[in-house]
């Protein structure tokens, strides 16, 4: 069942996404053009501030993955509601 979120959760959330998307897309643009300095400082910067807002993400509002990207507070946070992909937007 979709959960709704407060609007600054729901915002941040948004980021990341946004960024994580650009970091794909810029991924596959390097793939056949790996010598593009632009686009690869691009990347850095988009993967720079994915990863920060991932951590001020889960350091407010708990773990967004469970594959061991992420510390756990006690007790075992991922099974705090909502899990990310139950979050209405």
């Amino acid at each position: 069942m979709p959960v709704t979120i407060p609007p600054e959760q729901a915002a941040l959330l948004r980021r990341i996404h946004e960024l994580e998307f650009s970091a794909i897309d810029l991924n596959l643009f390097l793939d056949t053009h790996p010598d593009d300095q632009a686009a690869l400082c691009d990347y850095n910067a988009v993967t720079g501030q994915a990863q920060a807002l991932r951590e001020e993400y889960e350091h407010r509002y708990g773990p967004l993955t469970v594959a061991g990207f992420g510390l756990s507070r006690c007790p075992w946070a991922w099974i705090e509601d909502p899990w990310p992909w139950e979050i209405c937007y």
